[in-house]
C-alpha cells in the first residue's frame, strides 16, 4: 500500500511557524502567526531579542483584536488549572486503577504508583468509552452514570489533591439516544463533581456550550485536543497540545505565551522517547500528559522520561509563582559552550529571584558554564549538570532578598539515564481441561496442527502485542481503521467439541434453577430477561457467568481458534438475534485485560469510525474487546457456547 504521508514525519500542521525578523510585522502576518502551534527558535543567537520583540508585539496585538479580557482565568474555582502540571490519561478498568479480583477501584495503588515514577498527579482523565462503545446500545453517558462508586472514585480522588477530568465524545451519534449532549454533560459533571472537561476530538467547544457547563459547574476547566485558537484561550483555561513538533532550537507555545495562566499539555501518544515535549515544556513552564495505556494498547514510559517528569513538576510546584508571574526570557543567553553542546534555557525573574529552566538536547552530559557571571547566590536545584537528553534548573538569589521557603522543601531528585522502552507482554488465559461429555448437537474439530488466517480491523486498540502506531505521529488512513489480515499457527492436542448453537435464556435458567449461581458482581446480570425469550442466545452474562455455565457442563468457553476452525468445518448456529461470542481468549499485561470476540452481532451503531464494528462477520473476524469491571462487560450483544475436549 502507498502512503501519501511518512507517518514517522510530523505533517505540515504539527510543525512549527517561523516568526519574520526582517521589516515590520503586516497585519496579515499577525493573523497569521495566531495559527501557530509553536513559535519556531530562530537559530543564530544575534535574532533572539528582535524574535522576543516580534513575539510580544504579536500577542499585544493579537489580544486587541479579539478584545481578551482573561475572565475565565480569574475565576476562583479554576485556578487550579495554571498550576496542573501533570496529568495522567487513565482507562476506567487499568488494572492500577482497578482490580478484578476483589471488584473495586484501587485509586490508592495508582496514586502510589504515580508518586514513585512521576512525582505525583495534579489530575487524571477518567476514559471511560472508547474504545467499548458501540458493541451495544449504550452511549457515552451510561459508561459513565452506570459505573456503580464512580462517584466515590472522583471523592477518593479529590481527597488526594488529584483534580478529575472526564471526556466528552462528540462523535457519539448513534447510540441509544437520551438528552441532548449539552444537558446530558452538565448534569453528569454536576453529579460526578468533575474538575473539568476533556474535548475528545474538538479543538474548542462553543460559547453555549462553556456557559452551561459554567452554570452547572462554576469553575469547570475545558480542556480542547490540539491547537486551540487563539481567541478562545479567552474562556479554556487548559489545552492539550497533542502531536506538536518542536523547531531544533526549542520555540515558544503561542496559547501559553499569549496567556500565561493556559495551561498546556504536551503528549505524543505514541512515541517511546518523549524528551523533546519534556524539554518543550519545561523551557514554557507546561506541564505534560502521561498516557501509558493508550486506549488499551502499553505504551510505557522509560525511566528516564519518568524521571525528568518527577523533576521537573517538583520545581514547577514549588517555584509556580515565578512560573506564573515573572519575567519570562524564552532562549535566554548562557554561556557559548553551553548552546555548542545543545544546551538551551529559559529565564524567570520575580522579586529578586531568577529561575532558569535548562535543557540538553545533546546526546552528551554537559558539564561546563551555563549562565553568564552574575552577582548574588545560585543554587544548583536539580544537583550536578545536565544530562544528556535531560533537564536541570538553576535559582539565582539576589543580594537582599530572602530564600524562598520552598527552596528547604525540595527533595533529592536525581536523573535516571535509562532511555529502554519498559516492554510488557500480554499473555492468554490457561484454559482449564475439560471433565464432561460433549453436548450431543456440535461440531467436532480435530486434533493436529491448524494454520488460520484471521481478519481484524486496525484500531487503536492494537490486537495482541505491542502498540499499533510506534513512534508515529498522529494516525491517519489508510492506516487507522483499515482492514487486515495475520496468519497464526497453532496445534490441536485433543480434538475438540465446540457447541453447534449459543447458549440459551432456557439452557441459562436451568443452570441458575440446578445450582442457584450468583455472581460475585450482580450489576447488569441478566438485565434482559424480563423480556426474554427461551430459544434466544442469553445476554448480559459476562465471562465469569459463561465459565460458570460451561463448567456446569463440564465443558469450557472455545478459545477463538477453536472457535474459528469451528466456524469454518461450516456448521455454526446464529441464534436471532445474532451476538458476539465471548472466547476462552482473554488476555492481560498488567494494566490492560481484553479478549477477543467472534460472530459478530445484529447490532451496529452507525455514524462514526471510533464505534465497535457490529454487523455478522464471517468465521475469521475478530474483535479485541478491552474489558470492563463491575458488571458493564455483560452486554446486549454479546453470548457464548460451550466447548468440551474429546478424549482419545
Amino acid at each position: 500500500m502507498t502512503y501519501t504521508f511518512d507517518p514517522l514525519v510530523p505533517r505540515p500542521i504539527d510543525r512549527p511557524t517561523g516568526v519574520p525578523l526582517s521589516g515590520p510585522l503586516t497585519a496579515e502576518q499577525l493573523v497569521a502567526l495566531d495559527e501557530a502551534k509553536i513559535f519556531a527558535g530562530p537559530p543564530d543567537p544575534a535574532d533572539r531579542p528582535a524574535w522576543r520583540d516580534r513575539l510580544r508585539q504579536w500577542r499585544a496585538d493579537a489580544k486587541s483584536r479579539h478584545g481578551y479580557t482573561g475572565s475565565a482565568y480569574d475565576r476562583p474555582g479554576a485556578a487550579w488549572a495554571s498550576r496542573c502540571h501533570i496529568v495522567a490519561q487513565v482507562w476506567l478498568w487499568d488494572e492500577l486503577l482497578y482490580s478484578f479480583e476483589q471488584h473495586q477501584f484501587t485509586p490508592k495503588r495508582f496514586l502510589a504508583d504515580a508518586h514513585e515514577r512521576f512525582g505525583g498527579l495534579d489530575a487524571v482523565v477518567l476514559w471511560h468509552a472508547y474504545p467499548v462503545i458501540g458493541l451495544d446500545d449504550r452511549n457515552q453517558w451510561d459508561f459513565y452514570r452506570d459505573v456503580p462508586g464512580l462517584r466515590d472514585l472522583v471523592d477518593d480522588l479529590h481527597d488526594a489533591g488529584v483534580r478529575v477530568f472526564v471526556d466528552y465524545n462528540p462523535w457519539d451519534v448513534g447510540t441509544r439516544r437520551g438528552g441532548d449532549d449539552l444537558t446530558e454533560l452538565a448534569s453528569l459533571v454536576a453529579d460526578l463533581g468533575a474538575d473539568g472537561v476533556f474535548l475528545d476530538t474538538l479543538k474548542k467547544a462553543e460559547p453555549e456550550f462553556v456557559e452551561r457547563l459554567e452554570a452547572a459547574r462554576p469553575g469547570i476547566v475545558l480542556e480542547g485536543e490540539s491547537k486551540l485558537p487563539v481567541e478562545r484561550v479567552e474562556d479554556h483555561s487548559c489545552s492539550w497540545a497533542q502531536f506538536f513538533a518542536d523547531s531544533p532550537v526549542p520555540g515558544v507555545l503561542r496559547a501559553h505565551w499569549y496567556e500565561r495562566r493556559h495551561m498546556q499539555h504536551h503528549v505524543r501518544r505514541w512515541h517511546r522517547d518523549h524528551s523533546e515535549e519534556l524539554h518543550s515544556a519545561w523551557l514554557n513552564g507546561v506541564g505534560v500528559m502521561v498516557w501509558e495505556v493508550v486506549f488499551g494498547v502499553w505504551v510505557g514510559w522509560s525511566p528516564r522520561d519518568a524521571a525528568t517528569v518527577r523533576r521537573m513538576v517538583t520545581v514547577q510546584r514549588a517555584a509556580v509563582d515565578l512560573l506564573l508571574r515573572g519575567e519570562w526570557t524564552p532562549l535566554a543567553e548562557l554561556a557559548p559552550e553551553a548552546e555548542s553542546a545543545g544546551v538551551y534555557a529559559s529565564r524567570w525573574e520575580l522579586a529578586g529571584l531568577t529561575l532558569w529552566t535548562v535543557v540538553n538536547r545533546g546526546a552528551e552530559d554537559y558539564n561546563g558554564p551555563l549562565v553568564p557571571p552574575t552577582t548574588g547566590t545560585v543554587v544548583n536545584l536539580l544537583g550536578g549538570g545536565v544530562p544528556a537528553r535531560g533537564i536541570a534548573a538553576l535559582l539565582r538569589i539576589s543580594p537582599g532578598t530572602p530564600e524562598p521557603d520552598w527552596l528547604r522543601g525540595l527533595p533529592d531528585l536525581p536523573h535516571d539515564p535509562d532511555a529502554r522502552f519498559p516492554h510488557r507482554l500480554a499473555t492468554r488465559r490457561k484454559p482449564e481441561p475439560t471433565v464432561g461429555e460433549p453436548h450431543q448437537d456440535t461440531v467436532i474439530v480435530p486434533s493436529g496442527p491448524y494454520v488460520l488466517t484471521m481478519r481484524y480491523r486496525a484500531r487503536e486498540t492494537g490486537m495482541y502485542q505491542g502498540a499499533p502506531y510506534v513512534d508515529e505521529w498522529k494516525p491517519l488512513p489508510p492506516r487507522l481503521h483499515d482492514a487486515r489480515t495475520l496468519q497464526r499457527a497453532g496445534e490441536l492436542a485433543t480434538a475438540v467439541a465446540v457447541g453447534a448453537s449459543e447458549v440459551t435464556n432456557a439452557e441459562f435458567a436451568a443452570f441458575l434453577d440446578a445450582t442457584g449461581y450468583r455472581p460475585a458482581q450482580a450489576h447488569r446480570f441478566l438485565m434482559h430477561w424480563d423480556q426474554r425469550t427461551g430459544h434466544e442466545p442469553v445476554t448480559f452474562v459476562d465471562l465469569d457467568d459463561a465459565r460458570a455455565y460451561c463448567a456446569w457442563r463440564g465443558g469450557r468457553l472455545p478459545t477463538e481458534d477453536e472457535w474459528q476452525l469451528a466456524a469454518e468445518i461450516g456448521r455454526l448456529r446464529r441464534g436471532e438475534p445474532a451476538v458476539w461470542n465471548w472466547t476462552e481468549s482473554e488476555h492481560s499485561d498488567g494494566r490492560t485485560r481484553f479478549v477477543m470476540l467472534k460472530g459478530g452481532s445484529d447490532f451496529r451503531a452507525e455514524g462514526s469510525d471510533w464505534y465497535v464494528e457490529g454487523g455478522r462477520q464471517d468465521p475469521g473476524y475478530a474483535v479485541k474487546l478491552l474489558l470492563p469491571g463491575l458488571g458493564l462487560a455483560r452486554s446486549a450483544s454479546v453470548g457464548f457456547r460451550c466447548c468440551w475436549e474429546v478424549p482419545r
